[in-house]
């Protein structure tokens, strides 16, 4: 299949001719294919925005190929095709079902740029196929589905690397060390903030599906929803079925490194105060939204800061971390990091330029040489759980007590049916991997 193929050739591809029979039960076995020695080839599937830009990313690396590009747009395909062809002087097959791609053999991995209610069904699939994952963030949907994926991870021994990429920049690594080398002091309390501008997305009515969109396949595992505009590209992040709001897309970010730095997993308490306040539109989640988290037999305090109507950065940086400590504080953000001592004593700066590169890098090193890639799918899952409970408490209007071990909600089954979700026949995430 090329990137020129008829509009006929790609439904037929699309097409799920037994329903609900096609179904996890059916998904072949791990693949016995040995690790590559030299060159990894990539599937993706969604290749709109972090999509696109991984596929180039991939494809311009000499020890991978992207052999499959996937999604449920056909319009979107050709076009990133030719990209994609230039850069590595091949070109990859184009499917709108990531189940085509999955039972190809010569697939080593599969990059997972959908929105979130698909991240879980895909790297468990993908884990069951053999395949080593890439799966953006945050983890998962929700809490329930995050241990399913880690699971499938561990059952089938496959790499999965969760798209928190400052785990691989070398100047996040470099202050996480040194806010571990006690030289800022004993640290009482890291600070996550998310402080930029999200224009309204208006109100829109239910519409028609474009042409060459199957629906169905993009709601997956979500219930079914007439089309809108304002649940399909980019603004499903501001809808509860399908996305996390923006503690769940840029603020996990923040939360993953205030997490690393302090050394800490899953909350015991969480609070949270916000609202909707900056658009009369169709958003559903928070544009403001102060969470704090507190963690069994930790003398810290993780506080998560989301202002979505800020035309300034906060500190220096529009979304950063800060690591407050008795000797000095830490802040830090993608343009690099700088140091405050006692009496407001500047201290040395250090700036870097970001990329995502070191990440890719890591995920084709650990398919490869074996180990846990940087942000290993556990780490992914326990901060999309800060994202997860903060929005829970959120939506309840009341603080939440959790149990980081069992992974529920205590004394609130209101708040505890919220870790999980109903599923769709046949896109169920199973309970055992």
């Amino acid at each position: 299949m090329t990137p020129k193929m008829p509009r006929r050739v790609f439904l037929e591809d699309c097409s799920r001719a037994v329903g609900g029979a096609v179904g996890l039960a059916t998904l072949a076995a791990p693949s016995a294919k040995a690790a590559p020695a030299e060159r990894v080839n990539v599937a993706v599937m969604g290749i709109r925005g972090r999509g696109r830009s991984l596929a180039l990313g991939f494809s311009g690396m000499p020890d991978a190929r992207v052999t499959y590009l996937c999604d449920v747009d056909e319009r979107l395909l050709g076009p990133l095709a030719k990209e994609v062809s230039v850069r590595q002087s091949s070109e990859p097959k184009l499917v709108g079902d990531v189940r085509r791609a999955l039972e190809d053999p010569s697939v080593d991995a599969l990059v997972v740029a959908t929105p979130d209610h698909w991240h879980a069904l895909a790297t468990i699939w993908a884990c069951q196929h053999g395949k080593h994952v890439y799966v953006e963030k945050p983890a998962s949907q929700n809490v329930w589905e995050g241990r399913r994926m880690v699971d499938a991870a561990r059952k089938y021994g496959r790499v999965v690397q969760v798209g928190t990429q400052s785990r691989s920049a070398p100047h996040y690594r470099e202050l996480i060390e040194y806010v571990r080398s006690g030289k800022l002091g004993d640290v009482h309390m890291a600070k996550a903030w998310n402080s930029q501008v999200r224009p309204s997305i208006g109100h829109k009515p239910d519409g028609d599906v474009p042409a060459g969109v199957d629906y169905d396949m993009w709601l997956g595992p979500a219930p079914r929803r007439p089309f809108n505009a304002n649940r399909f590209h980019s603004a499903w992040h501001w809808n509860w079925d399908f996305g996390t709001g923006d503690m769940g897309n840029d603020g996990v970010h923040d939360l993953d490194i205030a997490r690393w730095g302090l050394g800490v997993e899953t909350p015991a308490a969480i609070h949270c105060a916000g609202g909707k306040w900056a658009h009369d539109d169709d958003q559903q989640v928070p544009d403001t939204q102060v969470v704090t988290f507190t963690f069994p037999d930790v003398k810290a305090i993780l506080v998560y800061e989301q202002r979505l109507w800020s035309p300034y950065v906060q500190e220096g940086y529009e979304n950063g971390v800060a690591f407050y400590g008795t000797k000095g504080y830490l802040l830090a953000g993608r343009a690099g990091w700088k140091l405050i001592g006692a009496g407001n004593k500047p201290m040395p700066t250090s700036s870097h330029p970001f990329s995502d590169e070191p990440h890719r890098r890591d995920f084709l090193d650990r398919i490869k040489s074996g180990g846990r890639p940087n942000a290993d799918i556990e780490e992914g899952h326990h901060s999309a759980v800060l994202a997860h409970l903060g929005n829970i408490a959120y939506r309840v209007g009341r603080a939440l007590t959790y149990d980081g071990r069992a992974e529920t909600i205590l004394h609130d089954d209101e708040a505890a049916r919220l870790l999980r979700r109903d599923y769709r026949s046949p896109f169920e995430v199973p309970s055992q991997v």
